[in-house]
């Protein structure tokens, strides 16, 4: 029973510690958010989506309210959004996306996770030419005919609609077009979920399982990072 509690321990440990990077990760979008935007998610889109991906992952209201509060005050921390790419072992192509008040400071542990894993950190433009951006809604399906839907969004940049393993609506639109396609789900009523821009490679490398599991190391140890957004990589 002592193993089993461990175990069960470990992994409650484990949740909280993704839910508390998500919480951070969040917060310091919606930093970014009010400083460029300001405040008011009526006149703010960017803040919007902080409050779409704060419910998506649970984080409480008043949590949400106390970011918004911290990025309008005099100690507010004023966050840089830098992305950094590189090469993980076995030529896998990495792309991180930090938010930092201190570049030397991220870059320095950007550059040791990489090294340290066996991959290389590259120069801006090495590897980003491999993926596109684009922006991916969540949307709770209640019922939705997905035909009738991609006709009503085709409009608004639509690339690509379908379902994930938990059968929600996943919703996919040029980069270009996120602010369109978040207001026309807005203005449909649709319950969205989350609201992320994301890098999509064009084309993925397989690799074996040990291999592959040199590479997700470095992707967690990146992912762990306290600077660090989002991990993307084109491992198949």
């Amino acid at each position: 029973m002592g193993r089993i509690f461990e175990v069960r321990k470990h992994t409650m440990f484990a949740r909280w510690d993704r839910m508390a990077k998500q919480f951070t990760r969040i917060g310091k979008e919606i930093a970014i958010a009010v400083k460029n935007g300001g405040p008011d998610p009526e006149n703010n889109p960017a803040l919007r989506r902080c409050y779409q991906n704060a419910k998506g992952v649970n984080m409480p209201k008043d949590r949400v309210e106390a970011a918004i509060k911290r990025a309008m005050g005099k100690d507010k921390t004023d966050y840089e959004e830098v992305v950094y790419e590189g090469y993980a072992p076995h030529g896998v192509a990495v792309m991180v996306e930090t938010a930092t008040d201190n570049t030397t400071r991220t870059v320095a542990n950007v550059r040791m996770h990489f090294n340290k894993m066996g991959g290389s950190l590259g120069n801006s433009g090495s590897v980003g030419f491999m993926f596109n951006r684009i922006g991916e809604f969540k949307v709770k399906n209640e019922g939705q005919n997905l035909e009738d839907l991609e006709l009503e969004l085709i409009d608004f940049g639509l690339e690509e609609i379908g379902e994930d393993s938990e059968g929600n609506i996943i919703i996919r639109a040029s980069f270009t077009e996120f602010g369109n396609m978040a207001k026309a789900l807005e203005e449909k009523g649709l319950n969205v979920i989350t609201a992320e821009l994301k890098r999509i490679p064009a084309n993925t490398v397989e690799l074996n399982e040990e291999q592959a599991k040199e590479v997700l190391e470095l992707v967690d140890r990146l992912e762990q990072d306290e600077d660090v957004q989002q991990v993307f990589h084109n491992l198949k």
